[in-house]
């Protein structure tokens, strides 16, 4: 655990700020714009779609460049792409807004894989909680991104223009902090070493069930959390209130992370998979008893946690399923399986909350969160686990 690991940590919360201000405002500036109500989130959508066909060209990025320089990259394409945002909400210009929302998806990507290069920035024996410590910096982001948009969102005539302009400012900060990290240099490429075929890779168990809780586990949080703020703004509730809910989902989703790689490492990998299961399970139960402000808060919550111990527990258990020489098609295989998921729910969460409600979306996560279970049980029986309660 080192000073690379704290500045990397710092990094990953103004990646989640730049998240959860976009998670904030995009549903309610493309609902101001949109030609059709269930178009509201195409701009949420367009983040994630951006990342899922990012995923590739970050690999190969990654692979050619190394880290830094790759990461870099992704903080220029973030500056960019937040000033291009800005200059579309203020033009209210709703497929620019879109257009800019998919570029930013590379930058989404890319610094999706911080919590792998803090994997090898420690030492073996801390690999699960250098992730954790790692993914623990999104707590800056919990309470820089709800606050940043509260505060900006009347900063210019366009209603949340000058968050954007705001998230520009972030990126630059990110690349002065990660311009003082020194990343392991990249493997030295040889001829005829280029590890197994990517599919052997995904055919092992343990991969099978990273993909499928990374997956199924940001979809349904992505689900929840997109369709949020305008499930509050149907049920009058206003812009303060949906930065709470949301700072407070952040936190759930990242406090965590503080303890979440010492759990791993004390009761093991699926057994605290297990248990962000459950709390998954309990969020939609208290979702469910009402629309008023503490529900909200606490279902948002309850799933920030749930996501955490699903997602550590995942990207720990695929960094055992490939060698150093593999690690970058098997991350953005893994990434690729997340951000497909996320684009679908980024899509539906609009269309469902503002046609079919609040209460008929809660229901239906309930069957993804059944399958999340079904997978971790499989693999605790290949491999001898006594059965998850």
């Amino acid at each position: 655990m080192n000073r690379h690991l704290w500045l990397l940590a710092i990094c990953q919360g103004l990646f989640l700020t730049n998240n959860v201000t976009f998670i904030a405002i995009n549903g309610l500036v493309g609902l101001s714009l949109a030609p059709l109500g269930w178009m509201a989130t195409l701009p949420v959508m367009g983040y994630v779609v951006g990342g899922a066909l990012s995923t590739g060209l970050v690999a190969k990025t990654q692979h050619r460049f190394g880290r830094k320089m790759s990461f870099q990259l992704g903080l220029a394409v973030a500056l960019a792409s937040s000033l291009l945002c800005a200059y579309a909400a203020v033009n209210k210009d709703f497929w620019l807004l879109c257009a800019a929302t998919v570029v930013a998806g590379y930058y989404n990507a890319n610094a999706g894989l911080y919590r792998f290069a803090a994997a090898e920035l420690a030492e073996p024996a801390w690999r699960e909680k250098a992730v954790s410590l790692v993914m623990a910096g999104g707590l800056i982001g919990a309470v820089l991104g709800p606050n940043l948009a509260q505060q900006t969102r009347t900063m210019m005539n366009a209603p949340f223009a000058g968050a954007y302009i705001a998230l520009a400012a972030v990126a630059l900060l990110s690349m002065v902090i990660l311009s003082f990290i020194d990343f392991p240099p990249p493997l030295p490429k040889k001829s005829g070493n280029g590890g197994r075929p990517l599919s052997e890779i995904m055919r092992q168990p343990a991969f099978i069930v990273a993909a499928a809780t990374g997956a199924l586990g940001y979809g349904v949080m992505n689900l929840l959390m997109a369709a949020t703020p305008l499930a509050m703004q149907q049920c009058s509730l206003p812009f303060s209130d949906v930065a709470l809910v949301l700072e407070w989902h952040v936190i759930g989703m990242f406090a965590p992370g503080f303890f979440t790689g010492h759990l791993i490492k004390r009761f093991g990998t699926l057994p605290i998979m297990g248990v962000g299961v459950a709390l998954n399970a309990l969020c939609i139960v208290v979702a469910l008893s009402g629309v008023e402000l503490q529900q909200f808060l606490i279902a948002l919550f309850l799933l920030g946690v749930g996501w955490n111990f699903l997602f550590i527990g995942g990207s720990t258990l695929v960094t055992e399923t490939y060698a150093p020489e593999e690690k970058t098609r098997a991350q953005g295989a893994l990434d690729f399986c997340v951000y497909t998921t996320m684009t679908l729910t980024s899509f539906s969460s609009g269309a469902l909350v503002t046609t079919g409600g609040w209460t008929a979306m809660n229901l239906g996560t309930l069957l993804p969160i059944a399958l999340l279970g079904a997978a971790l049980l499989w693999l605790a029986r290949l491999r001898r686990v006594p059965a998850l309660a």
